[in-house]
């Protein structure tokens, strides 16, 4: 039809309050006036202190936490819990012990009443694809903390989803498996055209893997302000334009964690400022 303009608006955040309450005190805002568009296949990472609302946004939007007030749209429809079209990446894998990689890879699909040969199929291919293939009878434990996040990872991506949330993936590896995951990560996306919400506390890693770096200020969290990474693909973290960004970045951030300092220590926190000028590739604000 002549005119008509299919919508690239993947996520909609408007005015977003979230609230959590208790009992015995006042409640405790979480999040407050949050408004974010996501796009279409966009890879965003959401970076901030630690208490900032990070993963309750991220909550909010794989629809495991529902929101206070305000507007969430996906495809432009309210969203009203949990849903295929979005899964979540957490920190620890999850895996199932008592499973084999390919028994874990395959759950998804057979609770989907998937039959069990294709199930089999799709999750050998998604384990070729994160390079664990001759894997696919191992158990659980004889894996490396890396294996196991790229077992986490297809069994996410075999089921389709249409956005991949992940709530710090990365965050217990070692540097050099990090940089590994972040070109497989980066490979994935791009093949497949996922939209990707990304929660971190390494700005290195926001910069080398997003188009946009969303970062939220301390409570009540909100959103700070939003960094396009201009920088073309594929990245290498000593370009110029991303070390500029990173600077930008951390000097905004460390005026969050002065907030967050200075409402923790009180009058003791002249004593602690000196803490604040740390590496931007470290995992600012996760120790606090």
């Amino acid at each position: 039809m002549e005119g008509f303009i299919l919508s690239n608006e993947h996520i909609i955040l408007k005015n977003v309050h979230k609230e959590f309450q208790s009992n015995e005190h006042a409640p405790t805002i979480a999040l407050d006036d949050v408004s974010l568009t996501i796009n279409k296949g966009e890879f965003i990472s959401l970076l901030g202190p630690s208490g900032c609302g990070k993963s309750t946004l991220l909550n909010i939007i794989a629809g495991l936490e529902e929101h206070s007030s305000g507007t969430f749209l996906v495809n432009d429809s309210p969203v009203k819990g949990p849903g295929n079209d979005r899964i979540v990446v957490f920190q620890e894998s999850g895996l199932f012990p008592w499973m084999t990689v390919l028994e874990n890879v395959m759950y998804g699909l057979l609770i989907k009443k998937i039959p069990k040969e294709e199930a089999k199929e799709r999750a050998m291919t998604w384990l070729q694809k994160v390079h664990l293939g001759k894997f696919a009878h191992s158990m659980p434990h004889q894996l490396s903390g890396g294996m196991k996040q790229r077992v986490a990872i297809a069994r996410a991506l075999v089921m389709d989803p249409e956005i991949l949330l992940m709530d710090e993936p990365f965050a217990a590896l070692d540097e050099q498996t990090r940089m590994v995951l972040h070109k497989e990560l980066e490979t994935l996306w791009s093949e497949t055209g996922k939209t990707i919400l990304f929660v971190t506390h390494n700005i290195r890693e926001a910069v080398v893997l997003s188009d946009r770096i969303v970062l939220m200020k301390t409570r009540p969290g909100g959103i700070k302000n939003v960094f396009p990474v201009q920088a073309s693909r594929p990245r290498k973290s000593s370009d110029s334009i991303l070390i500029h960004l990173e600077n930008r970045i951390l000097t905004e951030l460390e005026q969050e964690m002065e907030k967050v300092l200075k409402e923790e220590l009180g009058s003791d926190y002249s004593l602690e400022k000196d803490r604040l000028r740390v590496d931007p590739h470290n995992n600012m604000g996760s120790d606090i």
